[in-house]
């Protein structure tokens, strides 16, 4: 049927007919708002991104007719949060890749931290004041749990970027805006560190703005990965008289256990330091026993080449907050932590799961549903072996025998690896919310 007549819309191209007939648009997305809020079939499927927020804030108990808004921060934290995060050093790339453009199409761009705090807020001076009037303020908090599925809080909570055009939005109020946006994550861990959103009235979308506003958040993770290899340059050269010095095996680290330069041991890109690493002896799972000492910009590690202390007691997978996974391993050498990638958390979470083992074709499956992308399992399993060691094997992949594992998980099933598109932890959710 000719769409131009006022025919079905498939639902891939709804937001592509915003370009042509935003009004059209916008009554087609509110049908299927409306229907599925309230219980009825609608007429087309929300987008899928849009389905799975939408349920969590039905789970949540988020009021899509009310607008609740949380309290600001007051402009003395602002800047605090402002000099802490690492997104004051990307701010030149996003002001250039985005606000030209922004300006001249009517839009603002909102850079906020991991929290969904916005610390910036930047364009159309217009935009700027009807943006204050849903809320839009610096310091406004924009959690997709706090104000429901928008250009912020969801790229946080599923760590891709996302684009809520019209009554995508959950709440009502917010419907009348389109916003685009884009996750930045620290290339040092894969951390989130925030989001960059370019957002505006509705007649402004275009479905090309997600590519856009992506591209320039990756510009700006590139220009964090230039700054911290300068960072290791500089550590390098602090590093290397001193471990001219030295017998034996010894490395230089920065503080997130990159490596600057190493002796008598081949070249590894990373170590797992203890979550607060403090001078002195210390057992680390790529080196066994260690002597931990500080150098200006990371520490100086030396290997005791002694035998790896026996019998891990206990290893706890913590998935028990929305956004923060950790590995916590206690043994004969201590205890230590490492926070956890969302990729590695899913496939830990997988392993603790089937503990006779899976293979690589039998992660690939889990994570993708696609057996066959077993190159890209078995690179992150590599990088996962790296801080745990010998308390993974492979051949098929699992944790050792000795080793006790216990998971902890959210009181809302929902809220298991929120990001996690993987098929078998979908289904795992689903289990758990019927048992």
């Amino acid at each position: 049927m000719d769409r131009r007549a006022g025919g079905p819309v498939p639902p891939t191209h709804v937001t592509h007919l915003a370009t042509v007939d935003t009004a059209r648009a916008a009554r087609v997305l509110n049908d299927i708002r409306s229907a599925t809020l309230s219980g009825r079939r609608a007429p087309l499927a929300p987008r899928p991104v849009i389905k799975e927020s939408w349920s969590r804030m039905l789970r949540g108990g988020v009021d899509p007719d009310h607008d609740f808004r949380s309290g600001l921060l007051s402009p003395e934290e602002v800047q605090r949060r402002r000099e802490a995060t690492r997104l004051r050093h990307v701010l030149p790339v996003l002001r250039d890749g985005l606000l030209a453009v922004a300006d001249v199409a009517h839009h603002i761009m909102v850079v906020a931290d991991e929290d969904g705090r916005v610390l910036w807020r930047e364009g159309s001076s217009p935009v700027l004041r009807k943006a204050d009037g849903t809320g839009f303020e610096l310091g406004a908090d924009w959690r997709e749990n706090v104000v429901g599925t928008n250009g912020v809080g969801t790229p946080v909570v599923v760590r891709r970027p996302v684009q809520v055009f019209a009554s995508e939005h959950f709440v009502r109020s917010q419907t009348s805006w389109t916003c685009t946006g884009a996750p930045i994550k620290d290339p040092r861990d894969g951390r989130l560190i925030g989001v960059v959103d370019v957002s505006g009235p509705l007649d402004t979308m275009h479905p090309a703005t997600l590519a856009w506003v992506d591209s320039v958040a990756k510009l700006a993770e590139s220009r964090l990965r230039e700054l911290h290899l300068t960072s290791l340059e500089q550590l390098r050269a602090v590093a290397s008289p001193v471990l001219a010095r030295l017998t034996g095996r010894a490395l230089v680290v920065d503080g997130d256990g990159w490596t600057a330069a190493v002796t008598g041991m081949p070249y590894t890109s990373r170590i797992a330091l203890p979550k607060s690493p403090s001078p002195g002896r210390r057992w680390l799972p790529a080196l066994g026993l260690c002597t931990l000492e500080p150098l200006a910009g990371g520490w100086l590690i030396r290997a005791a080449d002694q035998p790896e202390p026996p019998g891990v007691t206990r290893i706890v997978l913590d998935l028990a907050h929305p956004r923060r996974w950790t590995v916590t391993v206690w043994g004969g050498a201590g205890t230590w932590s490492h926070e956890l990638s969302p990729r590695h958390a899913e496939l830990l979470y997988l392993l603790a799961l089937h503990r006779s083992g899976r293979s690589a074709a039998g992660l690939a499956a889990d994570v993708f549903g696609d057996p066959g992308r077993t190159v890209t399992v078995r690179a992150e399993m590599s990088r996962v072996r790296r801080y745990l060691g010998a308390f993974l094997e492979h051949r098929p992949y699992r944790f050792c025998e000795e080793a006790e594992v216990e998971v902890l998980l959210p009181d809302n099933p929902g809220d298991l690896l929120p990001h996690s598109t993987a098929p078998a932890v979908l289904g795992a959710r689903t289990v758990t919310e019927t048992e």
